[in-house]
């Protein structure tokens, strides 16, 4: 498939997280010379702990991997186009019910592996600080985008650049979790372990209020003066904290919600719950789920042992809070993630205002498969509105301007299925199946090389 060729460069590819290991590696699989470039580790970002490309820095979970959830739908099309992350994730995945979690180390080893063993991929460790006038570029810098090649960026759109925050959760070795009060279970007893994939801390309305008050009280890292701003915070990554202040039962409904989940100890539903996850394979590390916060560290140990059966946690790591930037997309892009003002420059992940990791592995190879189709001289490619990746690369370039907010997997922006089904999920299950279908024409109408060989793999 790589064929026998003087290294020329045909593309380069801008940051080496999720979105741009993913665009390197689709360029390379259909023979064309790429360099891609990550600054870490002569330059570190405050959120990264390795120079491992692929490194996950917030969650270890892609979402559901249920065929009739969005994130599982999605999944499910990136498999179809011959992803390299998916694989990688699901070579890594740890127990996380219905969730495609992983072990953080081994996901992040496998895509360095992959990437720097292709013989299409020289990786280049160093920072980028201005865009390449005079080759094909995709940038993939993500939320973290160096403070030079973000100036470059806004000097090059035009456009003032638009951010929010993004948190990373506590993460505790296993352990130390006090497991006479904590217990394993799944919401509802779904997942695939008898015993639960998840340990919960259970919490009683009285235990529950102490800590809601703490929170509320705690002292919070104080924010940069460009942070300090527009302190906007992405709601589907709030700090508890800034829950707390919210209201007094705003974290019992949110994530510390006891729906599905009895506690064998007392045989009673808890009041609130605090939900752990696997981090690693061996099970030696779980993250506490929705837990993203900026308190202090000192006292932010403090307050999280105030949860039963973390009295005597060891923290690997506490939580932090870490700027997130992206560009105003329905401006500056086209759904192909090609730039308007500009043919041979893309953009691809969190930088183009998609959220969740599998979204930003998509935009990364939607981004790339384009740029590869105009080196060979083919038409663009819009996946159908009607799957997963389509309606995201719809959303973020055609939505209004003005309201652009990032977004996440969800069949809430997909156009609506010809028959009217009632059910929530039946309704659910018909999108997926129209998706996958009109994916697999719409793959086979590409007439690439690389995705007809998956298409006879799987026939």
């Amino acid at each position: 498939m790589y064929g026998m060729r003087i290294w020329v460069t045909d593309a380069i590819v801008i940051g080496g997280g999720l979105a741009g290991t993913e665009a390197a590696w689709q360029l390379a699989q259909r023979n064309f010379k790429v360099k891609l470039y990550e600054m870490r580790p002569r330059k570190t970002t405050g959120a990264h702990v390795s120079d491992r490309l692929g490194e996950l820095v917030c969650s270890n979970s892609l979402g559901s991997k249920l065929p009739d959830r969005a994130t599982g739908l999605l999944q499910n099309e990136l498999k179809m186009l011959q992803s390299l992350l998916i694989r990688c994730a699901e070579e890594s995945a740890v127990a996380a019910g219905g969730a495609l979690a992983v072990d953080r180390e081994q996901f992040a080893e496998r895509v360095t592996t992959a990437i720097g063993n292709h013989p299409n991929i020289e990786v280049v460790r160093e920072e980028v600080t201005a865009i390449p006038a005079d080759i094909p570029t995709i940038i993939a810098t993500g939320p973290l985008t160096s403070p030079t090649l973000a100036q470059e960026i806004a000097a090059l759109t035009g456009e003032s650049y638009l951010y929010f925050y993004d948190a990373i959760s506590p993460i505790v070795t296993a352990d130390s979790i006090d497991m006479s009060i904590a217990f394993m279970a799944n919401r509802y007893d779904r997942g695939e372990d008898e015993n639960g994939d998840y340990i919960n801390c259970p919490l009683d309305k009285e235990q529950y209020e102490s800590f809601v008050e703490a929170l509320a009280q705690a002292e919070t890292t104080e924010l940069r003066d460009f942070e300090r701003e527009d302190p906007n915070f992405f709601e589907g990554c709030v700090p508890i904290e800034q829950l707390a202040n919210r209201g007094p039962d705003t974290l019992a409904y949110g994530p510390m919600r006891p729906v599905g989940i009895w506690n064998p100890h007392t045989n009673q539903r808890p009041h609130a719950v605090v939900q752990l996850r696997r981090d690693n394979l061996a099970g030696s590390l779980y993250n506490i789920v929705g837990f993203q916060t900026n308190i202090r560290w000192g006292q932010q140990a403090e307050i999280l042992r105030m949860i039963p059966g973390l009295e005597n946690a060891e923290f690997i790591r506490l939580g932090q809070m870490h700027r997130n930037t992206f560009i105003n997309a329905p401006t500056l892009l086209n759904a192909t993630m090609q730039f308007r003002q500009r043919e041979d420059l893309y953009f691809g992940g969190q930088i183009t205002g998609v959220e969740g990791y599998a979204g930003n592995i998509a935009t990364g190879l939607l981004a790339a498969v384009n740029l590869a189709r105009q080196l060979r001289g083919e038409s663009s490619w819009v996946p159908p509105v009607t799957t997963m990746i389509g309606s995201l690369a719809n959303y973020v370039t055609h939505t209004e301007p003005k309201d652009f907010q990032p977004m996440k997997a969800n069949f809430g922006i997909f156009p609506p299925l010809e028959k009217h089904i009632k059910g929530k999920r039946d309704r659910k299950r018909a999108y997926a199946e129209r998706a996958l279908a009109e994916l697999s024409e719409s793959i086979k109408s590409l007439n690439d090389p690389v995705l007809m060989d998956q298409e006879v793999q799987r026939s």
